[in-house]
């Protein structure tokens, strides 16, 4: 049997297959990693004038490098092929795991949610809106973590130009103002994808389904659908805003958010619940690991521009990357010891008008190694975080009517 090499990678079996590619499993000689092999035909993408879009994918999946998101290790190309080298991801399309098992217990929506927002918000910090966002192109790792795929419909468009006109996508998830050829935002067209998704996992059925183009076009501009009994308040009231059919209104309130002047998040009695230690869902997420117990939070009395820029400055002096979007930081890089990455997302609420709280979480990477970056981090961080009295070992930020002090979550 003749094994094929291409470069440093031997070719094994097609594990998938399209109008335009073939996609192989191949192994790293080099290294051993497994990997997936995108071969293209040079000759099919001239033929259908598909150079300017191979260019652009390949262009935008070695700028948006992130834990979910299947990464691009590398392009390599022949006189008559192209051989796009990504990450193999073994657990198959998040659409199996519904197709399968029907609808997903709202914990386990949530997680692929959030960890599907992260991805999103990141490629969006990137300026590259993803245009086909559904279950078929969201893949799932060897841990059941979730991974963006197929950017072959992303766009990154230049620099003032707003919005987008090319109508794609699939009809069931594709926003009302991308059908209405008036132009439309990206990034809120993504979005509406997305509350779309997780509509799905929670009911395993979509809220937009017509054999007839038209009817289904009509409800989504209308936004005509209806939950499950099932579904809770919290989830309704999350769709319910995300898939808004006025991309006005959507508009206001990404720019609320996406505004530093706006200030911090202000977190209520109930945000503060959720963020105590009794109500710490960490562990329903990190089932089968070493679930980080600790709460990894601190609480200041500094400006929130300072928090932010002297988190900024110790992260980067500790050897991270930073990037600052919205009161929250993604900080990023070889772990202390140097044996793998982490990621660790940080965001910033007011909880009374001269206290803010820092909320960390670990992303991706060890969770003995984010303890350490954790410790280390704090420890320089010294000057700006704010120490209950030693006589109490509580906060006084207030009391409740009984005349109790109220802990610090």
């Amino acid at each position: 049997m003749v094994v094929r090499k291409v470069g440093k990678y031997e070719i094994g079996r097609t594990i998938g297959e399209g109008t335009f590619a073939k996609v192989k499993f191949a192994q790293n000689t080099e290294t051993g990693e497994s990997v997936a092999m995108k071969v293209l035909d040079r000759s099919a993408i001239l033929k259908h004038k598909m150079v300017e879009q191979i260019k652009r994918e390949i262009t935008i999946m070695k700028l948006v490098r992130h834990p979910h998101v299947v990464r691009l290790h590398e392009v390599l190309a022949s006189r008559t092929k192209i051989y796009i080298i990504l990450e193999y991801i073994t657990g198959g399309e998040l659409f199996d795991k519904i197709a399968h098992r029907g609808r997903l217990s709202e914990v386990e929506a949530r997680t692929y949610f959030q960890q599907l927002i992260d991805g999103v918000e990141f490629c969006h910090s990137k300026g590259v809106y993803h245009r086909d966002l559904k279950p078929e192109n969201l893949l799932l790792d060897s841990q059941g973590n979730l991974k963006i795929s197929d950017f072959g419909l992303s766009a990154q468009p230049p620099e003032g130009v707003s919005l987008l006109k090319t109508t794609c996508g699939t009809p069931n998830y594709v926003a009302p103002e991308v059908l209405n050829h008036k132009g439309y935002d990206g990034a809120l067209a993504d979005i509406w994808s997305c509350g779309i998704i997780l509509y799905v996992l929670m009911a395993g059925y979509l809220p937009f389904d017509e054999l007839e183009l038209t009817t289904l076009y009509s409800k989504i501009a209308n936004a005509e659908f209806s939950f499950p009994s099932w579904f809770s308040m919290g989830a309704k009231s999350l769709i319910k805003r995300i898939l808004d059919p006025n991309p006005q209104s959507n508009q206001q309130e990404y720019q609320q958010h996406g505004d530093d002047d706006a200030g911090p998040l202000i977190l209520n009695a109930f945000d503060l619940i959720i963020l105590s230690q009794g109500l710490n869902l960490q562990s329903l997420f990190d089932k089968g690991k070493d679930s980080v117990k600790h709460q990894t939070r601190f609480v200041s009395q500094k400006p929130e521009k300072v928090v932010l820029s002297s988190m900024e400055v110790v992260a980067q002096s500790m050897g991270f990357k930073t990037h600052i979007r919205n009161y929250k930081m993604r900080i990023e890089g070889l772990s202390a010891n140097k044996t793998g990455n982490i990621t660790v997302i940080l965001e910033v609420f007011e909880v009374a008008p001269t206290f803010l709280l820092v909320d960390i979480q670990r992303v991706a990477g060890d969770p003995n190694e984010y303890l350490n970056f954790y410790k280390n981090f704090c420890e320089n961080l010294d000057d700006i975080i704010w120490k209950p009295p030693n006589d109490s070992g509580v906060s006084r930020i207030g009391k409740n009517k009984m005349g109790r002090k109220r802990p610090l979550p």
